[in-house]
């Protein structure tokens, strides 16, 4: 009897780890095809909560005092709002601004300057960071072997007990995947439900007109790396994708941000130096510097009035998916 028992069990862990994508992750159908290959590696429900249990554990850090949690919050669509900057252990301050983890799969290059090319490697970075987490990753290894809650967690998603480097890692990739973000008003009105107020459907028409080449719908980015005018910042001294590729051409080029739940990632750029959207329009529209590198968009000035500046924004706020941001799935494990 308790031997069938035990076979039941495992085979109920079995039944958890290899659930259907679709119960796990769906997006509609007028979003492009992931850059990410589920086929070959498909989310599994024990592998993601594995990976939450992660991503809220400071455990990951050197001193136990900061997750990935403390810089990504769900409520600010995994993005953060306390500081323009990211601060890590010791009370220290990084360089750059928290980026929201959303739509991950369909990124190929990932931070700011695209340093991380595969999402299942991306946690390691600021895991080694001095300024974030400050560990080393044999020794996260060694701290999630000792904790019996662990070697569980590990022994459904994988089989066995046993932490690996890169198992950790893979199961924060398989968190941060899905992170989908596709339930705001947006999303309904491209689905047929409903309609845009004539204040929404002008801004959207505004946003066609000056934003959609960078922040291409549907998934409000092209996911490349643009110079968006930006003065360079004397003390940070970043000039972005530049860093990476040594490549004069890359100078003062960063990686383009979702707009999706632009309502909740404030302050923005990839310093923070912006604090409401309308500091941003007003970027745009008086605060280009002119540069070599400058995105061709953004050579010809971009004229709003304050009601179109008003209306652009109104559409704007139809991209936020409060859905997605309440969703219990994706907060602590505890909010089960």
């Amino acid at each position: 009897m308790r031997r069938t028992i035990v076979i039941m069990f495992l085979l109920t862990l079995v039944m958890l780890s290899f659930r259907s994508l679709s119960e796990l992750i769906s997006w509609p159908s007028y979003f492009p095809k992931p850059v990410y290959n589920f086929n070959k590696r498909p989310l599994t429900a024990a592998q993601v909560e594995l990976g939450r249990a992660l991503f809220y554990d400071p455990v990951l850090s050197v001193d136990s005092s900061t997750s990935c949690a403390s810089c990504h919050s769900p409520y600010n669509s995994f993005a953060h709002t306390d500081h323009s900057l990211s601060h890590g252990i010791h009370d220290s301050i990084g360089t750059r601004n928290a980026p929201a983890l959303i739509n991950l799969a369909w990124s190929s290059l990932l931070m700011w300057d695209g340093a991380v090319n595969h999402i299942e490697v991306q946690a390691l970075a600021p895991i080694t960071n001095g300024s974030e987490m400050g560990e080393e990753m044999n020794h996260v290894v060694l701290k999630l072997n000792r904790s019996s809650r662990y070697r569980g967690l590990f022994f459904t998603a994988y089989g066995d007990s046993v932490a690996t480097g890169q198992r950790t890692l893979l199961a924060l990739a398989q968190f941060q995947l899905s992170l989908v973000s596709c339930n705001s008003k947006y999303d309904s009105v491209r689905s047929g439900f409903i309609s845009y107020t004539e204040q929404e459907q002008h801004g959207y028409d505004l946003f066609l007109r000056h934003c959609n080449s960078c922040h291409t719908e549907p998934l409000f980015t092209n996911n490349g790396f643009a110079n968006n005018g930006l003065s360079i910042d004397p003390l940070l001294n970043d000039y972005g994708r530049f860093r990476i590729t040594n490549d004069r051409k890359d100078s003062m080029k960063f990686k383009v941000p979702t707009l999706r739940n632009v309502e909740f990632t404030y302050p923005y750029m990839h310093d923070g130096r912006f604090l409401s959207l309308y500091d941003v329009i007003r970027h745009y529209t008086s605060g280009v510097k002119e540069s070599s590198t400058l995105a061709l968009q953004l050579r010809k000035p971009v004229e709003l009035s304050a009601s179109e500046k008003t209306d652009l924004v109104a559409f704007l706020l139809t991209l936020s998916d409060k859905k997605f941001i309440f969703d219990k799935r994706f907060g602590p494990p505890n909010m089960k």
